[in-house]
């Protein structure tokens, strides 16, 4: 099975981090479904190109979540997530980005209104190509 997954090597953000949080959109989209039988460790590092370690993390750390789930000899599912669950995932990825965006803005010394129109075109550019 193929996921949509990007490295960015150039991020300061970990890989375990950027594959966690893109695997996590992923299910609490919809666009894995309960039950999806997920890459085993070793195939999904050999994927991405990085190591055994990174991944067993990001499939714990989901598992501990409540998004994945483990049967020993048969692999890694998506896990039955609730509605209220699913929702409370989506609004929890998009404060985490957004958290991480307005970091950079303010390392960068951007102005709380630089970053309001920073976000504002994003989001009109997104809206016209999606729309």
């Amino acid at each position: 099975m193929w996921l949509p997954i990007n490295i960015n090597e150039n991020s300061p953000e970990p890989l375990y981090h950027q594959i966690e949080v893109q695997l996590r959109a992923l299910i609490v989209s919809g666009q894995l479904a309960e039950g999806t039988l997920l890459p085993s460790i070793r195939e999904l590092a050999q994927m991405l190109k990085c190591s055994v370690i990174t991944v067993r993390r990001v499939y714990q750390d989901l598992e501990s979540e409540g998004l994945l789930r483990t049967r020993q000899g048969t692999g890694t599912f998506v896990a039955n997530v609730q509605e209220e669950d699913r929702d409370r995932q989506r609004t929890a990825s998009v404060i985490e980005a957004v958290e991480a965006a307005v970091d950079a803005g303010m390392r960068v010394q951007l102005t709380r209104e630089e970053m309001m129109q920073i976000i504002v075109q994003i989001l009109d550019k997104r809206w016209k190509e999606n729309g």
